[in-house]
């Protein structure tokens, strides 16, 4: 399985003459000011809001912020700061670099639609495989507490928010930081690694153990590199929308396994935020995600799948 890096040159040489080291740093200072100051409004007036609804009632027992953030309301708030890298991007793009915000698309400047539905459909089904490993390894699915109505209420709404969620991360680490580093740094150890690192490093939880922390951020890098991989090889971000699309909507409406983002789920699994695991599970469970995403490679890239990606070329 080779990959013709023409696409990805195509994607790198794009960016103008103002994308230099220091108006890159800027742009993304920019972007993450105002991703903070939109979470901030989430957590703090969302809290507040809460807080006043629920004054009548016990506050919950791990908090009112923690209580807000887990509700219905809460998850569907926090998907919406992700607004802020958006609004970051597009201020970034138009008065840093001079140039329009669909040039981090690709070099067409615009995400591939194909593209974007193989990614979707190559994870939704390397995610059921992973699934079922996961049961074999804890066998403790159980319905979740939204009914079906409420499901196929909530289903556009979500799906709609995790769009807004994925593509804000891709844009911004496939995208703005892979494009502009790479324009700069020929060595993929810089324009790869050091945007994988930080998607990656964002996805530490406090709540979890160690051990379940270190399998889940092993397996959110070889996502990451999966993620990285489509965007070499076809010089576009239309296959790592889709991909990052469908992992995210399986987690949020279909099995979670995260206690606090369990609201719109149809099932809920042993959260991995709860005690109980070993470090054999961990281990496992990393071996899974990291097979998961090998397999997704492969129907991606492999010139014999149904499912192999196109590169954007002239």
């Amino acid at each position: 399985m080779t990959i013709d890096d023409n696409a990805f040159e195509r994607y790198r040489r794009s960016p103008n003459a103002k994308t230099t080291l220091l108006r890159l740093f800027l742009g993304t200072l920019i972007v993450v000011l105002l991703w903070g100051a939109t979470t901030a409004a989430v957590l703090f007036g969302g809290t507040y809001v809460y807080f006043a609804w629920q004054a009548a009632a016990a506050p919950p027992a791990d908090g009112v912020m923690q209580g807000f953030l887990a509700s219905p309301i809460g998850i569907l708030s926090a998907l919406a700061s992700f607004a802020g890298i958006w609004i970051g991007l597009w201020m970034a793009m138009r008065w840093v670099h001079g140039e329009p915000l669909s040039a981090l698309l690709g070099a067409s400047r615009r995400a591939s639609r194909p593209d974007f539905l193989k990614g979707l459909v190559a994870v939704l089904i390397t995610s059921l495989i992973s699934e079922i490993l996961l049961y074999l390894l804890q066998p403790g699915i159980s319905r979740g507490t939204i009914s079906l109505s409420s499901w196929l209420l909530f289903a556009i709404p979500i799906v709609a928010l995790t769009l807004l969620q994925t593509s804000s991360e891709e844009v911004l680490f496939r995208g703005y930081l892979l494009r502009g580093l790479a324009n700069r740094f020929r060595s993929p150890l810089i324009w790869a690694l050091l945007p994988g690192l930080l998607f990656t490093s964002l996805h530490w939880s406090s709540a979890s153990s160690p051990a379940i922390n270190a399998c889940v951020l092993v397996s959110i890098a070889a996502f990451a590199l999966l993620l990285t991989l489509v965007v070499y090889a076809t010089g576009n971000l239309g296959a790592a929308l889709g991909a990052h699309l469908g992992n995210n909507l399986t987690g949020f409406l279909l099995i979670s396994h995260q206690e606090s983002y369990n609201s719109f789920a149809l099932f809920t699994a042993k959260p991995l935020e709860g005690p109980g695991w070993m470090m054999s599970d961990a281990i496992l469970i990393a071996l899974i995600g990291v097979a998961c995403s090998l397999l997704t490679i492969a129907l991606l890239l492999h010139p014999r799948s149904p499912l192999k990606v196109t590169a954007e070329l002239p």
